[in-house]
């Protein structure tokens, strides 16, 4: 696949509390090689993320944490820094102050309403273990822009809020494991990679 041709799906991998472990489960059932950028937007922003030093260990695809104006790119996987928000912009991430620095973040949101609006790839959203509700606002945006949307299974979340907030928006696809969403996430990539109707 040609990384010069925005057109690839994303994954975007939305969590906070608990989420470490369905990230690394996620990682060592994905294959290195589907044409997809895996993004990990990590709920709680207030600290500095370690998770592009520990998640390497779980995957031979490269782990960049992301900075300003970096290419996106099939067979990677990218973490958010911490307090600021993300966004997509003609290939690129974009990285801006934090629009909401007190309360519970809603980072995950603001990330998918820019794929919705920016980007021309098949999305795909992913809401694992975490406290609060992030995320759940964008999933029937990306519904509407013909992308997929999974949510952990509750009783395989550490802390099943912000799964069950996914739920309950109506707009989730799929209630799956991390294996599963693993499974779910090869399957749409292959299909996409043919632009065949989707059967996970």
């Amino acid at each position: 696949m040609d990384p010069s041709v925005k057109d690839f799906p994303i994954v975007c991998v939305g969590g906070s509390a608990g989420g470490l472990d369905a990230y690394i489960q996620l990682l060592q059932n994905l294959p290195p090689d589907m044409g997809v950028a895996i993004v990990i937007v990590n709920h709680i922003t207030s600290m500095p993320t370690h998770l592009h030093e520990v998640l390497p260990r779980f995957t031979s695809m490269p782990v960049d944490l992301i900075t300003d104006r970096l290419q996106i790119e099939p067979n990677h996987v990218f973490i958010i820094p911490e307090n600021r928000d993300l966004h997509v912009d003609n290939g690129e991430f974009r990285l801006m102050p934090i629009s909401k620095p007190r309360g519970w973040p809603d980072v995950i949101t603001v990330f998918l309403r820019s794929l919705t609006d920016c980007w021309d790839g098949k999305l795909i959203a992913v809401i694992v273990s975490g406290y609060d509700g992030d995320g759940a606002a964008a999933l029937c945006g990306i519904k509407d822009v013909g992308g997929i949307t999974i949510a952990q299974k509750l009783d395989t979340a550490k802390q099943p809020d912000m799964p069950e907030s996914a739920i309950a928006s109506g707009c989730i696809d799929f209630v799956l494991s991390p294996r599963d969403i693993a499974q779910a996430i090869v399957r749409i990539a292959r299909v996409a990679a043919v632009d065949d109707p989707i059967r996970v």
